[in-house]
């Protein structure tokens, strides 16, 4: 076992907030958009903390968001290539 402490609250991958009753709002939203409209919001939020990370407190945080939504547009991308 490693000495790293577990971070309770994730702010880029599992933001606390973001689950409500077990439901993750990332699988709420994909479940009631179509596949493209579902990619088309992955992308505006890669463009969005790309867009402002200069402006924030902590710029490193929003650049890793930035990459979480561009993962998991690249995962929707390749899902619908095979």
């Amino acid at each position: 076992m490693g000495t790293e402490k577990k971070e309770l609250n994730d702010n880029v991958n599992h933001p606390a907030h973001y689950c409500k009753g077990g439901i993750e709002c990332i699988d709420s939203i994909k479940a009631s958009m179509t596949d493209e409209c579902f990619k088309g919001f992955l992308k505006g939020n890669v463009m969005k903390y790309v867009y402002r990370y200069e402006s924030k407190v902590n710029p490193l945080e929003d650049l890793k968001k930035a990459r979480w939504y561009l993962d998991k547009l690249i995962a929707e991308v390749g899902a619908g290539a095979k």
